[in-house]
């Protein structure tokens, strides 16, 4: 659990700062489940430049709290929590200072969004909140107030957790709230887990992910892993203390998700990854007449392949469904062995290519149009499907039939320029498997849309 919190303060000498609003947002990694927003009365003057800066002036603050008055609520939310914040050194630091001058103790965890910044986003220009959030296309109203500012912070903070894609921020969290084993009421975890499409992670004591695994329930899954019987499912039910998810909202960003996260933290109860996923592939093909065929076979690779497949059972199927779609010839295509023409010219289903009746321009034009649409080789585009709450959405981007990364926005300029898309996306180093995994997806799914891109 997080507090996502910023705080404005009067100016003036360090460590003579006094408070004068505080916006905290108590945030279960997913959704924003408890707030509390105020103005505070700083007891003393606000440097002018800071009246020019936030907008808050002396006479705003007459009739606000008193810290002293706000200070029990600001203990219950951020309780059992790890303070977030941009530049969260400064913001640790007044609360600290406030309530020692009530002789209280405040001591909580912490993490900074700039430190988290500089390492999952290392091309930024610059770390301030304005300029990072502001590149990323992340709105934000009411700058250099507490609340807009702690709004553009867990957006940015969202952000920053779908990019990590080592866990690095969950392990840490976990470890420093832990401190060895957990409680039984902590090991009742199925029931903080949503019914929804997502990946999970189960831990050990010291964070380590033990497994991780995708579901459109994960909720469903995480408590079929704790009732499953043998040998290794009870290993990893005694060593489990904790499940983190991450709801993707689309079920094709868990696959990729999944697997690149596979690759990275290889948890020591999933199987080994595969170095490639498919077995069999579709492949073009000519007849000495010039014109296009499509075969199913085993994987060759020294020859460029139009999509792949887990078996020949599957790729032989899709040339069944492009032949009926786009009326291309069963026999060029291998599925039937008639010496003359197939049984589908007589039934006005073929336009008599197996015969030579039909031009090779006219055939070869529709067979591009099916390769085209079944295929993501040199392709551009943003696919965009499902986010994980209403008004957002998720995208992935392929350049030239690779596979760059995915992401999530809530505005439609975020996509439509280039510099911002590739800003938000998390990179990702999926290669050919993704593609398999997206291709494979896409042939029998659909997806919000599919966006070409002008390169």
């Amino acid at each position: 659990m997080y507090a996502i919190l910023d705080i404005e303060t009067t100016g003036g000498k360090y460590n003579e700062e006094g408070i004068t609003e505080i916006a905290i947002h108590k945030f279960d990694g997913h959704q924003v489940v408890d707030t509390f927003i105020s103005l505070v009365n700083p007891e003393k003057e606000i440097q002018p430049f800071v009246v020019k800066l936030t907008g808050i002036n002396n006479k705003m603050l007459r009739t606000a709290p008193k810290f002293h008055e706000v200070a029990k609520r600001i203990i219950e939310i951020t309780e059992n929590t790890v303070i977030v914040a941009h530049n969260a050194q400064f913001d640790y630091r007044i609360l600290r200072t406030e309530y020692k001058r009530l002789g209280y103790n405040f001591e909580r965890k912490t993490l900074c969004t700039v430190d988290l910044s500089k390492t999952l986003l290392p091309d930024a220009e610059s770390y301030s909140l304005g300029k990072l959030v502001r590149s990323l296309g992340i709105p934000v109203s009411d700058r250099h107030r507490a609340n807009g500012d702690a709004l553009a912070t867990i957006k940015l903070f969202k952000l920053l957790l779908a990019k990590d894609t080592d866990k690095t921020i969950i392990k840490s969290v976990i470890r420093k709230e832990t401190h060895g084993e957990l409680s039984e009421k902590q090991l009742d975890i199925i029931q903080q887990i949503p019914s929804e499409t997502g990946v999970y992670y189960m831990h050990n004591k010291d964070g380590e992910i033990l497994f991780l695994g995708h579901s459109k329930n994960i909720k469903k899954r995480v408590n079929d892993h704790f009732i499953k019987r043998g040998d290794r499912a009870r290993k990893l039910q005694k060593e489990t203390k904790k499940v983190t998810f991450e709801k993707t909202g689309s079920e094709l960003i868990s696959l990729l998700k999944e697997h690149e996260e596979l690759l990275k933290n290889k948890p020591r109860y999933n199987r080994k990854v595969k170095p490639i996923l498919y077995s069999h592939a579709l492949y073009k093909g000519h007849t000495k007449d010039g014109y296009t065929t499509l075969n199913a076979s085993h994987i060759n690779g020294n020859r460029e392949n139009i999509t792949t497949f887990n078996s020949i059972h599957s790729a032989k199927n899709l040339i069944y469904k492009i032949n009926e779609e786009f009326s291309l010839c069963d026999k060029l295509n291998g599925i039937s062995e008639a010496k003359t023409n197939c049984s589908k010219f007589n039934e006005e289903k073929c336009n008599g290519a197996c015969i030579q009746k039909e031009s090779v321009e006219e055939y070869n034009a529709r067979a591009s149009q099916a390769i085209k649409k079944y295929s993501l080789a040199n392709k551009s585009i943003i696919i965009v499907d499902k986010g994980r709450e209403i008004g957002e959405y998720s995208a992935i981007l392929i350049k030239k039939g690779v596979f760059i990364g995915l992401g999530y926005y809530d505005l439609n300029y975020q996509i439509n320029n280039i510099t911002i898309l590739e800003s938000i996306i998390t990179p990702m180093k999926g290669g050919k498997n993704a593609i398999h995994i997206i291709e494979s997806y896409l042939r029998k799914k659909r997806v919000v849309k599919i966006i070409e891109l002008n390169t």
